[in-house]
């Protein structure tokens, strides 16, 4: 299948590529060029804030990994001085990350395009970037796709947003689409990183002490392409490690510092996490293989 993946210079592309490479022929797409690892991939300049470059980059493909994203709200009241700082204006999450994910639709449906998988993040519930400091409202452990989304920040409410918007190119053009909600992608080093600096929670973590390694992520993005004919035209999928980031077990975690949600959190085990990928899990078959717990005794 030809395959275009959009944010190709970014630090998840380099795991989505390679995890592609091989069965898929692959075209990369970004402002900056990609690693010189990939330099024998073609490789599209493009800006998705530009519809012309949109047009260009999806000429051809069958298929696109859409991986291209302001990561963080730069608009937020205590990242936007920083980020103005370093040269990116406060209404760029918006602009790309809705704005770009629209005009790339839109060139993809005017190229025929069949498949679109879409980096989004559990963001989407609203859960981080609190810009009221009020508690996020969980009604349900661990946390499904359906649950309730109450995003403040214009990151989350992005992600949130650019899934419907998904949602509705399928109903109207029949384009497949689906998007993967990861928490905190961690590469090896970082996950080295989270076992070096472990200790034990002195608060709740608005985050959930969720995360994801980025070679289990890039596997999901393949695995949603090459089931897509055997998946609901639109769908969501949470796609997180199954455990937390915490030395204490889950539940405990609960108990300290939200304690008014233990009855939500009876069937919690051990260091399972927070969010439930069995969504993902059930349909395509994939599974969190990575981890940080044994570098505990490496350290």
């Amino acid at each position: 299948m030809k395959v275009l993946i959009t944010g190709a210079s970014g630090r998840l592309a380099e795991f989505v590529i390679r995890e592609l490479a091989g069965e898929h022929e692959l075209i990369l797409t970004s402002r900056r060029q990609p690693s010189t690892e990939f330099s024998s991939f073609p490789w599209v300049k493009a800006d998705l804030n530009c519809f012309e470059d949109c047009q260009l980059a999806v000429a051809g493909v069958e298929a696109i990994q859409h991986l291209g994203a302001q990561p963080e709200p730069s608009d937020h009241p205590e990242l936007r001085r920083e980020k103005e700082k370093q040269g990116i204006p406060f209404d760029a999450t918006f602009k790309t990350n809705l704005l770009g994910t629209y005009y790339l639709l839109q060139a993809a449906v005017e190229a025929r395009v069949r498949i679109f998988v879409m980096t989004g993040s559990n963001c989407a519930f609203g859960h981080g970037f609190r810009i009221s400091k009020t508690p996020f409202p969980i009604e349900s452990l661990p946390i499904e796709e359906n649950h309730p989304c109450y995003p403040e920040d214009s990151y989350s409410f992005s992600k949130g947003a650019a899934e419907a918007l998904l949602a509705s190119y399928s109903r109207a053009y029949g384009i497949r689409t689906y998007v993967t909600r990861p928490a905190g992608i961690r590469t090896e080093a970082q996950r080295r990183q989270i076992a070096a600096e472990a200790s034990l929670s002195q608060e709740w973590d608005p985050w959930l002490w969720a995360w994801v390694g980025s070679e289990d992520l890039a596997r999901a993005h393949r695995l949603l392409l090459e089931a897509a004919s055997q998946l609901p035209l639109h769908d969501v999928y949470l796609v997180n490690a199954d455990d937390t980031t915490a030395l204490e077990p889950s539940r405990e975690l609960v108990q300290r510092f939200r304690p008014q949600l233990l009855s939500l959190a009876d069937k919690l085990t051990g260091h399972q996490s927070f969010l439930s990928c069995d969504k993902i899990k059930r349909l395509v078959g994939w599974q969190h293989q990575t981890t940080w717990r044994h570098y505990l005794t490496d350290e």
